[in-house]
């Protein structure tokens, strides 16, 4: 599997991105199928209920976080791509869901050819960087940034945009595996192009208790992870699979199953840590 390009910075790439307004948190797995777009729309879904303004950044050409609340393909007439390419502001790409505090930035099917023209584009690197720096953001205090489940160069600007990176982990034998080539190419971003990306948190994902390869797994994590690995862990849920085919978040499809209660006490252990995290000395 090949590893994001990671050349040299240009000299004039400017600063990392700054987290004295929005929290930017990059959702990422190069590994299909594990929970990623669940958990950013679910996530963000739980964010906004706690009275946060919330944006979500489409970045996957799948346009699966769109779906996912509800923005279908036809009503995506100006979205990431044209926020990468073609300098559209990001204020101007926002759509509002019917999520109260949650919009999102779609992802229109230009997208599927963003990897092969940004390959030639100036600063290619820094292009969703530059453009979430737009002070019109800052209403917002949580941005989630869904990255492709790849390591190209979509991702690459997930990962210099963000402040954070959080990380959903399959509860499945090759998981671990996957997780340490992604925290490899985490460290090479941040020595390269952002000095202040951290490593958010890691999430369960997909967890089932009659399983003894899922307790397996997750004890794995924790020993080799530690503290990064949240305590909450997301079950596997039918109404959690079922929710994105009504366009709707698992919380607001049925607010009261395990899995839509997880992505609540989620949110509650994500706002704890970042709370942990401001007020440590610096």
């Amino acid at each position: 599997m090949a590893e994001i390009p990671i050349p040299n910075p240009p000299a004039d790439s400017g600063p990392p991105p700054s987290s004295a307004q929005s929290r930017i948190l990059a959702v990422v797995n190069q590994k299909g199928g594990v929970g990623k777009t669940t958990t950013a729309i679910n996530l963000a879904t739980a964010l906004a209920a706690t009275g946060q303004n919330v944006l979500i950044v489409d970045l996957d050409p799948q346009g699966n976080a769109s779906t996912g609340i509800g923005i279908p393909a036809n009503q995506r007439d100006s979205g990431t791509y044209a926020v990468l390419l073609d300098g559209v502001a990001p204020a101007d790409a926002i759509t509002a869901s019917y999520v109260p505090r949650l919009s999102i930035i779609p992802a229109e099917t230009d997208l599927a050819g963003a990897e092969i023209e940004l390959v030639t584009t100036e600063g290619r690197e820094y292009r969703l960087r530059t453009a979430l720096r737009d002070p019109a953001l800052a209403q917002y205090s949580y941005i989630l940034i869904d990255c492709p489940p790849s390591l190209g160069l979509l991702t690459l600007n997930g990962l210099v945009a963000a402040d954070a990176v959080l990380v959903p982990l399959q509860c499945e034998f090759f998981a671990l595996e996957g997780l340490s080539q992604l925290m490899r190419t985490v460290e090479r971003v941040r020595q390269a192009f952002n000095p202040g990306l951290t490593v958010q948190g890691i999430v369960l994902t997909m967890f089932d208790r009659r399983n003894n390869l899922s307790d397996l797994v997750a004890a794995d994590a924790r020993g080799f992870f530690g503290d990064q690995v949240y305590e909450t862990v997301i079950p596997r849920n039918i109404r959690i699979s079922e929710a994105p085919s009504h366009g709707k978040p698992v919380l607001l499809y049925d607010y009261k199953s395990p899995g839509a209660q997880a992505y609540v006490r989620l949110a509650q252990e994500l706002l704890r840590r970042e709370r942990t995290q401001t007020e440590l000395p610096q």
